[in-house]
């Protein structure tokens, strides 16, 4: 059994030297699955390609000129792995501020041994290291026809059907790739993860949250808006365009093209962050 390791990384040496750690930790490894790693490293300044190589010899470097971002370069990173030819039964998206348990691999091949359904995703949740609550996974769909969401809580028992998935560990099928392919180009940094899921969904294949929580990561996103007190509206225009901020286009893109009922509701509340900021300061 053969998985594909999809990682990224910009500038967060040490955070990518631990995620590889804990991921050549795993228990098992070599016992029952085998791992090819495939790492980009989009133009970080930080010597983080030299420190992998020094210590982790048998990953993939694959180089990138700094503007790839998060999508960018698992794309990248997931086309360098199709093109070895080697027969990978899964891919494991994953994110290089995320920390696996020892356990996590095999805890996640167990759950997926359960799916009675083998064209499946299934993203196992994670935990922020200080608050010990869940930080990114799977998550529900509050309202038919519209984007907001409940993260959900792993139920240590077997794996729960969700809407939505994280890749901060995410487990893709080969079967699963062959029909929906790799994250789409439409998006630069975030909201792929979620596309993906909902693109599964749509054409028959479910998404699982597993048992237990897979590893920590610290969710370090914050407010998706910047305050009148601390910016300015040149500022705050720039952060709306963003691929790190609201993705203005990307965002619209993505509720057009899965939730298209909440389309000028989307638009309005882009501009109002952007416009009067105060309404999410009082209210949020």
């Amino acid at each position: 059994m053969t998985i594909a390791i999809l990682i990224t990384s910009h500038n967060r040496k040490n955070k990518t030297l631990q995620c590889l750690r804990a991921l050549y930790a795993q228990k098992e490894l070599a016992n029952i699955f085998n791992i090819e790693v495939f790492l980009v490293n989009d133009g970080s300044t930080d010597n983080t390609a030299i420190e992998v190589k020094l210590n982790f010899p048998n990953v993939n470097i694959i180089d990138g000129n700094g503007s790839l971002f998060w999508a960018g370069g698992m794309r990248k990173a997931w086309r360098e792995a199709i093109k070895t030819g080697i027969a990978f039964d899964y891919f494991l998206l994953l994110n290089d501020d995320t920390i696996l348990y020892e356990n996590t691999i095999i805890n996640l091949l167990k759950d997926y041994s359960l799916l009675d359904n083998k064209n499946s995703l299934l993203t196992a949740p994670t935990a922020d290291p200080i608050l010990k609550n869940i930080s990114y996974g799977g998550s529900k769909i509050i309202r038919n026809g519209f984007s907001q969401y409940s993260l959900m809580k792993p139920n240590n028992s077997s794996p729960q059907l969700c809407n939505l998935a994280n890749a901060n560990i995410l487990l893709v099928p080969f079967s699963v790739f062959k029909k929906i392919g790799i994250l789409s180009d439409k998006y630069t940094h975030g909201i792929a993860d979620f596309d993906y899921s909902l693109r599964a969904n749509k054409n028959n294949i479910p998404t699982y949250l597993a048992s237990q929580s897979g590893g920590t990561c610290e969710n370090d996103h914050g407010n998706n808006w910047k305050s009148s007190n601390s910016s300015s509206l040149k500022e705050r225009i720039d952060y709306l365009y963003s691929p790190k901020g609201l993705a203005y286009h990307e965002y619209l893109h993505y509720i057009k093209t899965h939730f298209p009922l909440e389309y000028p509701i989307a638009l309005t509340k882009l501009w109002l962050k952007t416009l009067f900021p105060i309404f999410w300061e009082k209210f949020k």
